[in-house]
């Protein structure tokens, strides 16, 4: 019998008082914690007599060590970066600097450059980076400055004090596969903070518990993802110079579906490479770690890549809804960053400056907090503020209707982002509407038993084991570790919707888009269908995919026991 990981209850919790608390120590969460502990620095040296200490304030971080769950392309945008730490150029961990850049359409077999790269794409003065290196470059910073960094601890539930957000429960530790305690049991911390700085990510778990209590997705728009899913190569000499940059559209999707791809160089002959699988595809039986696979399979892609070796590989959800669909950034008790709050530049595939912005807003608010000793929400809605008046809200503004305008294909997409790019965003009204990912998936019933024209984007790749891979390989390579004898951290909510109606209407279709095989489609004569769904908890990548696409919302992804996921070294 599966069972589902949730808190322990009647037990005696440990407390923790803070004046802050970081959740999430990605780029935003970095971010905010170095500029919180420079302002902090600077006042304390022209105020001798009204110091502020750094002592309480904390960032979690649910990876074993500072960086290890970090995933990106990734192209940084230094404009934040040159912000926060002047000349940082001179000591952070950049791979190479952008020089040459191209963008391919792409059939089957042959390729279209286009002949002017544009304008969104131009990367010329950004930096290709490992966002792992990069994170744990600046998460060392961080800890230099005083500030501590939990690390292996997961914020695993919000804290209230009426409508106000007054803290964080970290999770329990020595839970058994039946949720009883073992041995080693630690019960998680009850960090009581005057405010609370979401800054997880993707479909960050604590996130989406404070959108649902206080309806802040109301009269917004749906936010939609993307599965952007990476492998790292090795290849031979001179197949590609370090700073060149590669993006691709096409094939191997059809006109029905959204994403693309990029081909990064780095030195020493690495190159970074992946797909981005718009998660609003009609098929439920489309596998995007297919899409990968089968992009490699180009004759444009498989010569850079043929005599190489994949060394890494790794798997993350992004937001793409845009403008419209950034929820309320700031209230009593807390504020939400970075991919999170879904600030996200899809147009430009890039998000890692937005966040750190965001952050470093973020960090302005909460120091003013702390020096007039004022947590309300008026106070902490200056973080809103100052977002909406920042060039984080004049960049995504350009491109708030973006995304939507691809909701019917390829080609009509391509048009409004024609208008788009005239008309300062707007394209052919105001606000684009948008449709969650997720209802934009057909039942079996409505589709063409062998798929047809994409037939060859469904079900799991086999790999030949040179060029191409299995999940159960890739997944190999991206150092995914979990205690094994603890609760399943992907609750479904009601198994038999999945036995009895998903196997049939949408043929189980988290079998596909898991990038890493924790759901597997195992007979069973005992279910009405033949089949049921099993787990494999300890392969997750902590992509949130299933959360975020499955077609009844009766998946929800929590935090496992911290330490546990995946290792992005290098990626």
């Amino acid at each position: 019998m599966l069972i589902f990981r949730k808190p322990i209850q009647g037990v005696e919790r440990p407390q923790m008082q803070a004046d802050v608390v970081i959740v999430g120590g990605g780029p935003a969460g970095m971010g905010c914690a170095l500029r919180l502990a420079q302002l902090i620095d600077e006042h304390n040296l022209k105020n001798p007599d009204a110091q502020l200490s750094k002592e309480n304030i904390y960032v979690l971080e649910k990876s074993r060590e500072i960086g290890q769950h970090c995933l990106s392309g990734a192209l940084l945008d230094p404009r934040s970066m040159r912000e926060l730490i002047p000349g940082f150029e001179k000591e952070a961990p950049l791979d190479a600097e952008v020089t040459k850049e191209a963008v391919y359409f792409l059939t089957e077999s042959s390729k279209l450059k286009l002949p002017i790269t544009p304008p969104p794409l131009r990367d010329h003065g950004n930096y290709v980076i490992s966002l792992n290196r990069f994170v744990k470059w600046l998460g060392n910073k961080v800890e230099e400055t005083g500030i501590t960094v939990f690390t292996g601890f997961a914020g695993s539930d919000l804290l209230f004090d009426g409508d106000r957000v007054s803290g964080v429960r970290t999770d329990d530790k020595g839970v058994d596969k039946l949720n009883q305690p073992k041995s080693n049991f630690e019960p998680g911390y009850d960090l009581q903070a005057k405010v609370v700085i979401l800054a997880e990510g993707t479909r960050g778990s604590l996130t989406k518990q404070l959108i649902a209590r206080f309806a802040l997705d109301r009269d917004r728009n749906p936010q939609t993802y993307g599965q952007g899913i990476k492998e790292l190569w090795e290849v031979p000499a001179g197949r590609i110079a370090p700073g060149q940059v590669i993006y691709t559209m096409g094939w191997p999707l059809t006109s029905k579906e959204y994403g693309g791809a990029w081909i990064y160089g780095s030195p020493n002959n690495i190159v970074s490479l992946g797909f981005v699988t718009g998660l609003d595809y009609p098929d439920p039986r489309l596998d995007p770690h297919r899409v990968l696979q089968e992009f490699k399979r180009h004759p444009f892609v498989a010569g850079l890549l043929t005599g190489g070796k994949m060394i890494r590989y790794g798997a993350k959800s992004l937001p793409y809804g845009g403008w419209w669909a950034v929820p309320p950034l700031a209230g009593n008790g807390w504020m939400i960053l970075g991919d999170s709050a879904g600030l996200l530049n899809s147009q430009r595939l890039k998000g890692i400056h937005l966040a750190i912005k965001s952050g470093m807003l973020a960090a302005e608010t909460a120091f003013e907090a702390l020096r007039k000793n004022d947590f309300s929400t008026v106070m902490l809605g200056g973080y809103q503020r100052r977002v909406e008046s920042s060039w984080i809200k004049e960049e995504l503004w350009k491109v708030r209707n973006f995304h939507q305008g691809f909701e019917h294909g390829f080609w009509h997409g391509m048009v409004h982002a024609g208008l788009q790019q005239v008309t300062g965003g707007r394209g052919v009204r105001d606000r684009y509407p948008s449709t969650a990912g997720y209802q934009r998936m057909k039942k079996l019933a409505e589709l063409p038993p062998d798929g047809k024209g994409e037939a060859y984007l469904l079900g799991d790749a086999k790999g030949d084991g040179k060029l191409t891979f299995d999940k159960l390989t890739d997944l190999y390579h991206s150092g995914t570790k979990h205690e094994e004898d603890q609760p399943a951290h992907l609750i479904i909510h009601d198994t038999d919707v999945c036995n009895r109606r998903c196997v049939k209407e949408f043929g189980s279709p988290c079998q596909h888009f898991c990038p890493a095989n924790v759901y597997e489609l195992v007979d069973d004569d005992s279910q009405p269908n033949g089949k049921r769904i099993s787990l494999n908890p300890s392969n997750c990548v902590h992509c949130k995919t299933c959360d975020i696409q499955d077609p009844y919302q009766i998946i929800t992804w929590v935090p496992p026991e911290g330490g546990g996921g995946p290792n992005y070294d290098g990626m």
